[in-house]
């Protein structure tokens, strides 16, 4: 496995992204090198091995990239958390606040169970919005949410903190912008 392989020299800073002042995390260089990607799922599938993981949710669109291989990896359900109106069966809905607004999640009705040990996974976590609320998805089928998983996580944003006590595992840490 490339467990030397450093991560952050795939990841692509864009200034000014998608409005001024913010500095963009770019994932696509990572993707586009099967060395990196590959060791993105190796190091999570590493630390979720042991961990008994029945379902892998991830919130759309993104977190599909990593979770959905993850989920093969570790013989677990892949469960998509799309914005309204996505999904074709019938769905539970989360409403939670933004910064400015507010947003839903959906996912299928029949998805996870309250025997189900889940980990969430998404590219990013900034200010953990969209994954507490996914948190509140999964706690509302009443599933053990076992951790979160992201490839990149801003500290500085101290999305950690609405994690509500979360195990959370990132391979990427920048601590400052």
């Amino acid at each position: 496995m490339n467990e030397k392989l450093d991560l952050k020299n795939y990841i692509r800073e864009i200034p000014d992204f998608p409005k001024p002042g913010i500095l963009f995390r770019d994932i696509t260089p990572l993707l586009a090198e099967p060395t990196a990607f590959q060791a993105v799922i190796d190091r999570l599938t590493d630390y979720y091995r042991d961990k008994q993981i029945t379902a892998v949710l991830a919130a759309e669109a993104r977190g599909f990239i990593f979770a959905a291989p993850l989920a093969l990896a570790l013989g677990a359900r892949f469960i998509p958390i799309r914005k309204p109106g996505k999904l074709p069966f019938e769905t539970k809905a989360f409403h939670y606040e933004l910064e400015y607004g507010s947003d839903s999640l959906e996912m299928h009705t029949d998805s996870i169970h309250s025997d189900d040990r889940v980990v969430i996974v998404d590219d990013l976590l900034a200010t953990g919005g969209t994954i507490s609320a996914c948190i509140e998805l999964a706690n509302h089928s009443q599933a053990e949410v076992v951790s979160c998983a992201f490839l990149i996580e801003l500290a500085f944003l101290n999305g950690r903190k609405k994690m509500n006590g979360c195990d959370v595992y990132s391979l990427i840490h920048y601590d400052a912008e």
